[in-house]
This record gives C-alpha cells, structure tokens and sequence, in this order.
C-alpha cells in the first residue's frame, strides 16, 4: 500500500513548508528551487523537485505573486501556431525563462493589430511581469496598455528605431528582401517576380526590399507580383507560381516571402516542366527545416529564430532583474543561403 501523502492541518494540501520538512531544507530553498532553480545546487534542486512530484505539491502562483508582488508569468503574443517562425520563437522563449522560474502565458493573435490588443487586454488581468510581442506594428491602444500598466516589453523579429525607449531583437526585414532580390539579380535573371501571401507587416518590408532591389537594376515591373490573403503554405505556392507563369510566361525568377510558398513553387515547377534554376531561379526566406533537402535544394534567407526567442526571453529577465542592458535594440541579422534553385 503506498504511503500517505503529508497533508496541512487546514485544507489537507501539501504545503512548501511539508516539502522543506521532508527535504531537510528551509522553505525559502525550496521556493528558489522551483521559482529560480538556476539560484540553488544541482542536488539540492533535483531533491526537491523529486519530492514536490512524490508528495503532489504544486506551486501556488498566485499566493507567491502576492507575497513577492510577483506573479512570474510572462505572456507571449504570437500571429500563428501553424507557422514554423514563430514556434522557433517560442521555443527559445520557452528555454530561457523557465530557467529563471517564469511561465508562458501564450495566446495567438491571427495577424491582427485589435485581437491583439484584445488578448494583452485579458492577459493583463493576471499581473503579467513582461510581455514579449511579435513585432512592432501595433495598435495604438496596445501601445497604451503597455505605457498605462508599466509592463515591460520586448518586441521580436522585427527592430524598432534606434531612439525608440522600448526594446527589440530582430532583423531588417527589409535588408532580407533586398538581398533576396538582389541575388536573383546578380544571378542573371531579367523577369523577376515577387509572391507574398498573407501581408502582414514583416511580408510587406520584405517585399519592399525586393522591389527596390530590383528598381535599383532597373528590373522592377509590378505586373510581375501576386499575393493572397490566405496564410502562407505548400499549396499556396504552387498556386501563386501557376499564376504568375500563366499571366507572364517569360518571369524566369521569384522571390517567395516564405520558404513554404517558395516550395510550393518549386514543386510546381517541376509539374509545369520548368527547369529550376535554369528556366526559373527561386528564392525564399527563414530557411525552414526542408528547404536545404527539396531537390534541388532552396535558395532562401536564413532567419535566427530560435536564437530571437531565446535573446528577447534574456533582455526581459535581465530588465526584470534591474540589470544594465548592453543594448536596447539587438539586431541578429540574416544570411543568404545560395544553394541550387539559384
């Protein structure tokens, strides 16, 4: 028969104190153990996690945050959990803050500015220690939830001005663009086209670095571009790419704004029986997980992603621990990956 669990004398719940009782420390370690377990031994930590999973305790969240004003949660906002990017994002988040005894409190946004703002709206009601956005086009009112509730804030994959007081970790996404159409320039290819879908902000700077890559060679022609307001996949690549053929069979490039659509195309062109990267050069943009293994392998714009999360996760600890931030506005940059649709 196993042994009863230890239980308080008012509610019959585990208590801290009957976890530091059985390990043989004070309460205090037991709260660093599962709040910063960075702060406390290997050993001791390991003990004491083993025993809060023996005795069923969990930590009470809401009585710690109204001991130590604290509620350690930081809410995360992110457009999609069906786009590779932004799960990079959160899994570096996810890393790097509960090492430091913090929990995610996660909500998609949809790509839209009001739900938002709606969603920091509600999350705030949980005393959120930090925020970590997507982005930096927001809405004026999250803009003001933000400054009215004094909330921390770093805003990812995108960089906000040099002189802006907030902080962000990203890169250009208009130097991506632009050196995205710059290398199907330098490549040799005349009729380049653009293909965006869903066009959210970051899509936009892209695109809009890709054409003044191209106006810059006297290149551009805005008949050349075809977009969709549907989120960006597979499938939807190969339908901008049919389109783009069928209206304008002499295009002979395109820059995709994401890998998946710049896959979709690739695999359309072969159904088309367009020679890659002799009859139709391809480039796309966040090197995701297939693209170095299509055939043959995409040209793309690697974006750090896991190491945004993880930056942006270590900027807002460092803030919330009041110490000095090396740089407000963290720019990791992104690297042209030449491989053979090129």
């Amino acid at each position: 028969m196993p042994p009863r669990k230890p239980r308080s004398t008012r509610n019959g719940r585990v208590t801290m104190q009957d976890v530091a009782t059985r390990a043989g420390v004070s309460a205090i370690t037991v709260s660093r153990a599962l709040r910063t377990p960075h702060k406390v031994a290997p050993l001791v930590r390991e003990r004491i996690q083993q025993l809060c999973r023996e005795m069923g305790y969990v930590l009470n969240h809401a009585a710690s945050a109204l001991a130590s004003a604290r509620s350690h949660a930081i809410v995360v906002l992110i457009p999609s959990l069906s786009n590779v990017v932004f799960i990079d994002i959160v899994a570096g988040i996810k890393e790097v803050i509960e090492a430091r005894g913090y929990h995610m409190l996660l909500a998609v946004t949809g790509y839209g500015a009001e739900a938002e703002e709606n969603m920091l709206r509600t999350y705030l009601q949980h005393a959120p220690d930090g925020a970590i956005l997507t982005g930096i086009d927001h809405s004026d009112g999250t803009w003001k939830l933000l400054r009215t509730h004094r909330v921390p804030a770093v805003h990812t994959i995108d960089l906000l001005p040099a002189e802006h007081a907030g902080m962000s970790v990203g890169f250009s996404q208009f130097g991506a663009g632009h050196a995205a159409g710059r290398h199907l320039v330098e490549r040799g290819y005349r009729r380049i086209g653009i293909a965006c879908a869903h066009p959210d902000p970051r899509s936009i700077r892209r695109r809009e670095g890709c054409r003044q890559a191209l106006r810059e060679a006297g290149l551009y022609d805005p008949a050349l571009e075809v977009s969709s307001p549907e989120d960006t996949s597979v499938a939807l690549g190969a339908r901008l790419l049919t389109q783009l053929h069928e209206a304008h069979p002499d295009c002979d490039g395109v820059f995709l704004c994401n890998d998946d659509l710049a896959q979709g195309a690739l695999f359309q062109c072969a159904r088309l029986g367009l020679a890659v990267p002799q009859s139709m050069g391809l480039v796309g943009c966040h090197d995701l997980g297939g693209s170095a293994w299509t055939m043959p392998p995409l040209s793309t714009i690697a974006t750090p992603r896991l190491h945004i999360g993880a930056t942006a996760a270590r900027m807002l600890m460092q803030h919330l621990a009041d110490e000095p931030l090396p740089q407000r506005h963290v720019d990791l940059g992104f690297e042209l990956k030449q491989r053979e649709t090129t």
